[in-house]
C-alpha cells in the first residue's frame, strides 16, 4: 500500500470542510478526487502534503504515519503540482525542473540528477523552452514546467490538483499521458480534476466528494447518472466507449 487516509478531519475556524474521509491508494494507481467547488478537494491534498493539519484522522505512506516522516522524507516520497497561479519566478524552466531533484541531493546537482530533468523536460515536449525564464512563458507552459518538476522529483506519491486547468486540448492530454505512464513505473498519482470525461478515461478510482464527505468511491462506474446528478445537481446522458463512460451534460436540475 502506498497511501492511506482515516478518518480525516478538517475545520477552517471551526466550519467543517472534510469529514471522516477514508480512502487508500494502492501502488500504481491513479485516482482522481472529484466534486463541485468548495467541497474539499484542493484542501485534502493539502492535508495530504502536510501543508493543513487535519484537526482528527491520520495518512499514512507505506503503514507510517505522515507524523514521523520529517520534511526531507516527505518531500521524496510526495511531488505536488498546486493550482496554476499567476507567481513567477526569476528562473528558467529547466532551473524549476531541476528544483524537483533537491529533496535527493545537496546544493549542487549531480550527473544524475541532470540527467533526469533533461529527461523529464523531454518527455514533456518543453525542450524549446527551457533556457526561457518561467515568467515569459505562458500560463499552460508554466504549468507543464511544474508538473514536470514534480515528475523529475521522482516520488513514490504524485499530487496534483487540477492539473490541465490552464491546458488546451492537445496539451491536456499530453500532460496526462505523461501522469499515467508514471504509475507503470509504480507511483501512485492522486489528483483533483472538473472533467469528469478525462477523470473516467485516465483513472483507475474515482473519488466524489460533496460537502466534505465521500458520496462515493470505487471504479469508474461510480461517474453514473444518478451520483452525478446528486453531486453536481446536472441531468447527463451516459453512453459507453471502450469499457468507459461517456458523459454529456444535458440541464441542470432546478
Amino acid at each position: 500500500m502506498k497511501l492511506k487516509i482515516a478518518e480525516l478531519q478538517f475545520s477552517y475556524n471551526s466550519h467543517p470542510v472534510l469529514e471522516d474521509v477514508d480512502f487508500k491508494v494502492e501502488k500504481g494507481e491513479m485516482l482522481t478526487i472529484i466534486g463541485p467547488n468548495a467541497s474539499g478537494k484542493t484542501t485534502l491534498l493539502k492535508c495530504i502534503n502536510n501543508i493543513l493539519r487535519p484537526q482528527k484522522g491520520t495518512i499514512y505512506i507505506d503503514d507510517r504515519s505522515l507524523d514521523d516522516l520529517s520534511m526531507r522524507e516527505i518531500a521524496r516520497k510526495i511531488g505536488h503540482v498546486p493550482q496554476s497561479g499567476t507567481e513567477s519566478f526569476p528562473t528558467t524552466v529547466f532551473d524549476t525542473v531541476l528544483m524537483g531533484r533537491k529533496p535527493h541531493g545537496g546544493w549542487k546537482p549531480s550527473d544524475k540528477d541532470l540527467e533526469i530533468v533533461s529527461k523529464t523536460i523531454e518527455k514533456l515536449r518543453l525542450e524549446k523552452i527551457a533556457m526561457r525564464n518561467i515568467g515569459e512563458i505562458s500560463g499552460g507552459q508554466k504549468q507543464k514546467a511544474l508538473i514536470a518538476r514534480a515528475v523529475a522529483q521522482n516520488p513514490d506519491i504524485l499530487l496534483l490538483d487540477e492539473p490541465t486547468s490552464s491546458l488546451d486540448l492537445k496539451h491536456q492530454l499530453e500532460v496526462l499521458d505523461v501522469i499515467k505512464k508514471q504509475t507503470e513505473n509504480g507511483i501512485s498519482v492522486v489528483m483533483t480534476m472538473h472533467d469528469l470525461n478525462l477523470a473516467a478515461r485516465y483513472s483507475s478510482k474515482i473519488l466524489m466528494l460533496s460537502d466534505g464527505k465521500i458520496f462515493a468511491a470505487g471504479e469508474v462506474d461510480v461517474l453514473n447518472s444518478k451520483n452525478i446528478e446528486s453531486v453536481f445537481g446536472v441531468k447527463v446522458d451516459i453512453t459507453e466507449r471502450s469499457g468507459r463512460p461517456i458523459i454529456i451534460p444535458e440541464e441542470a436540475v432546478i
